[in-house]
């Protein structure tokens, strides 16, 4: 419902909304002392004991609902969330060796949610995939010598050629290594 909050420039301007109270405050304050009350304060300890104790339990209130709320976003719960409901996870391999993917597949329908599982052979790898309008949608960082590989889950919602770049420098010819997924309506 509210996905759009925590995502490109949703995620920025609920951060920016989160900082105009502390803001607005900190110029209430720097404004107050050195402009209308200039010397020493005459407030009671207690009074500010209270104030402190309310805004310091209402920083905490939205901190907590915010990522309580953002937590579907966390590529984990989006893995477990596809696999308890049933849906029919696509499969695809890929292995990164030096500037090169070896992808099990590289055609996938609208719609399917696709697990990416992943290894390096030889060094330290990314594997980000960009949505066909330059976004970045994902990135997985790919280490040789795991015991598992690395898996991240993602469901394609719309047709086009997906660029796949390595994000983790890799050595003379990084800048070479990329590839593509074809995302092709679901007929």
């Amino acid at each position: 419902m509210l996905d759009f909050l925590f995502t490109g420039w949703g995620a920025f301007w609920v951060m920016l909304f989160m900082l105009t109270p502390f803001a607005a405050m900190f110029y209430y304050v720097v404004h107050r002392k050195s402009v209308v009350d200039t010397g020493p304060s005459t407030t009671s300890r207690k009074d500010l004991s209270r104030i402190e104790g309310i805004w310091l339990a209402t920083v905490f209130v939205i901190f907590v609902v915010i990522n309580l709320a953002s937590l579907k976003f966390m590529p984990m719960i989006a893995a477990a969330n596809a696999a308890t409901t049933g849906q029919a996870l696509h499969e695809i391999d890929l292995t990164a060796r030096s500037w090169a993917y070896e992808i099990s597949e590289r055609q996938i329908k609208t719609g399917s949610t696709v697990r990416f599982s992943g290894k390096s052979s030889d060094t330290m790898h990314g594997f980000a995939v960009y949505h066909p309008d330059g976004r970045m949608l994902f990135t997985m960082m790919l280490m040789p010598g795991l015991s598992k590989p690395t898996t991240l889950v993602h469901t394609f919602k719309e047709p086009g050629k997906y660029k796949v770049r390595c994000l983790e420098y890799c050595g003379i010819a990084h800048h070479a290594m990329k590839d593509e997924l074809l995302v092709v309506n679901n007929n």
